[in-house]
């Protein structure tokens, strides 16, 4: 409650703080772009000789882009309403709209959210976490720390699922290292896009443009590495620009309140369990020193007390840690394996421990616990719940938990089971109750298994034993058969907007490549290309990454192929320099988070906006370009 009235007056005083301006009011800018867009629309279809449904595809694709980065309109929402557009005007049939929805990348992405959700609940993460990525100092020793790791593995393994699966890693990882996330999301899915170019199996649009050399151009298929002295060069100057340039331009989202504000601070006593693997690690190799608001305050030894305890401090079997914070790292803590709180009550629930989450209630005034002690109030017994730590006015109190006496407006933190939310909320016992998000126990002893399905997907699909699709399906029903997740868990972790967002985007390309907008596009950016093969394959270059920023990066490869066939035969060279500008430039997406699979999800949990992709994509768009085209030929002579 105290919380929600500083977000109010945060807001308030942002309000008060906000100047008076007498520019042009946003409903007036909304409209003059507009009618911008109507006016490029127009000149566009006239000059291309594009049909009037055409001319539509076109004007919706650049309101939904327009919309998507000049407002706050959640993206699922602009996207859906261009896709509607399209399908009442006639623009596209039924079929081809709702295509998207049953769309193989689209279903995949939905059905990894399944597979990460079972790493993710057995501990895996954290694992990943602590031994891939440790605890850097600074914004660039943790992007260097990320970017690295993932270009490497996403040159050998599909560049979806290594996202997916860092996606969580790498929010909790900015946390914990109190770095915003935007600072970390673009550059992961950049990585991606990094390491996929590099080889032939890093990205499904360099398998598609290879079986289109095979089946259309009937020449030689390429080999795994073939691509590579293009390639490999692209993603060394790509990791170098952000490294220096591109982090700067990065955007730095923070919340209106920092965690150093959060008001709810409580004292929790953890005990280490025997032959728990912490035992005989000091305190920093545990990773319990670099807890974002919360601090081990001293460590209980039998009849010792230890305080002011060093980073090299050896923990023990037994051991009873005295930690001060914020409830978000306390649910941290709750989820180390070898730790356990020190309380038995625990032990006592009524409630399996897979079961249970964490829960925050403020005593009111009414309730019969108050002015008695947790003991003899009877707590555990009387709601089924125990309570982890107490807080009084934004101050920890102190003591052993069953000794406070509770007061009202006490903020208690509880371990419990889900019910008690429902149970409690008409209870007159409590002012407030509310659940602390993803605190449910991890399941530490099943995360060999979740790694191991996880670890056998990545390599059947990596050696294409079987499609990317298939084999997500598999790992996510041995996730849920072998109960490294359950269903319920793993269907509140998939992201709907985000699926919602791709599915209508690939619909939205649809509309531009059946109504001939896009052919007409890159027929009209090739039409100079006849006589110089250099700036044939600069334009080619070119049309495939302006329309892989708009409509799916298969579908731009796919589009642009058939031209630059034909323009190459024309000139009478060797198709293959053309062809590989297309592997690079389709996959090459920077500028919008529409153009590629991995910044569509990004997008949400970095927190960006539209144009945040162009400020830090548009330079490295251009640096891939004259890379490519100036690598190309000399590896792949005309």
């Amino acid at each position: 409650m105290q919380k929600l009235m500083q977000r109010l007056q945060v807001r308030q005083a942002e309000g008060r703080s906000r100047p008076r301006s007498r520019s042009i009011s946003p409903s007036l800018k909304s409209m003059l772009a507009v009618v911008g867009v109507g006016l490029v629309v127009a000149a566009l279809t006239q000059a291309l000789g594009l049909s009037g449904q055409a001319g539509l595809a076109i004007g919706v694709t650049l309101g939904t882009l327009f919309l998507n980065a000049c407002t706050q309109l959640p993206a699922d929402v602009t996207f859906l309403g261009g896709l509607a557009v399209l399908l009442v005007s006639g623009v596209l049939s039924v079929e081809d709209g709702l295509a998207g929805f049953s769309n193989p990348g689209m279903v995949t992405v939905g059905v990894l959210f399944v597979v990460i959700a079972g790493v993710e609940q057995t501990g895996g993460m954290t694992w990943i976490s602590q031994n891939l990525l440790g605890l850097p100092k600074g914004q660039l020793g943790a992007l260097s720390r990320l970017l690295f790791p993932i270009v490497g593995m996403s040159a050998f393994l599909n560049n979806t699922p290594i996202v997916a699966m860092f996606v969580p890693v790498v929010s909790d990882w900015a946390r914990k290292l109190r770095i915003s996330p935007s600072k970390l999301m673009i550059p992961l899915s950049y990585g991606a896009i990094f390491g996929g170019i590099c080889t032939l199996i890093g990205t499904s649009t360099n398998l598609v443009v290879n079986g289109l050399i095979i089946s259309q151009a009937k020449l030689p298929g390429l080999g795994m590495f073939d691509m590579t002295p293009v390639s490999l060069p692209c993603a060394i100057a790509g990791c170098l620009y952000m490294l220096t340039l591109g982090h700067r331009l990065l955007p730095d989202r923070k919340a209106a309140i920092s965690e150093q504000d959060d008001i709810r601070q409580y004292t929790v006593e953890m005990v280490v369990e025997p032959n728990s693997p912490l035992a005989g690690k000091t305190i920093e190799q545990a990773g319990l020193r670099h807890l974002p608001g919360l601090y081990l305050g001293k460590i209980i030894r039998g009849d010792q007390t230890i305080t002011a305890v060093s980073p090299q401090e050896r923990l023990r079997e037994a051991d009873q840690l005295v930690f001060m914070g914020m409830v978000d790292s306390i649910v941290d803590l709750k989820k180390m394996r070898g730790l356990q709180p020190a309380t038995n009550q625990v032990l006592k629930l009524d409630a399996a421990l897979t079961e249970r989450c964490l829960i925050e209630a403020v005593v009111s005034n009414t309730s019969p616990i108050a002015g008695q002690t947790i003991r003899e109030g009877q707590f555990r017994k009387r709601y089924n719940a125990v309570v982890l730590a107490a807080a009084r006015n934004g101050e920890r109190i102190q003591g052993k938990i069953g000794d406070i006496c509770l007061q009202p407006g006490d903020s208690l933190l509880l371990e419990a089971h889900p019910s008690f939310l429902n149970l409690q909320r008409a209870s007159r016992d409590f002012y407030l109750i509310s659940g602390v998000p993803n605190s449910e126990p991890l399941q530490h002893s099943k995360a060999p298994l979740a790694l191991a399905i996880l670890i056998v997907m990545v390599v059947v699909v990596a050696l294409g034993w079987v499609e990317m699709l298939l084999g997500a399906v598999v790992a996510a029903m041995l996730m849920v058969v072998t109960r490294c997740c359950a269903v319920e868990r793993s269907l509140r972790g998939i992201d709907w907007s985000l699926l919602l967002v791709i599915a209508a985007a690939l619909g939205i390309g649809k509309g531009l490549e059946v109504t001939g907008a896009a052919a007409a596009i890159a027929q009209a950016i090739l039409a100079p290309a006849n006589q110089n093969p250099w700036l044939a394959l600069t334009l080619i270059y070119g049309a495939t990454t302006i329309l892989t920023e708009v409509i799916t990066n298969n579908a731009a490869a796919a589009l642009v192929f058939p031209v630059a066939l034909s323009v190459s035969q024309s000139l009478g060279v060797s198709f293959m320099p053309f062809a590989i500008a297309i592997m690079v430039g389709a996959s090459a997406s920077f500028s919008t988070p529409i153009g590629y699979q991995t910044n569509l999800m990004v997008y949400g949990p970095g927190g960006y906006r539209f144009t945040d992709f162009m400020r830090v994509g548009i330079p490295l768009n251009l640096m891939f370009w004259v890379i490519t085209v100036a690598l190309t030929p000399l590896f792949f002579p005309f």
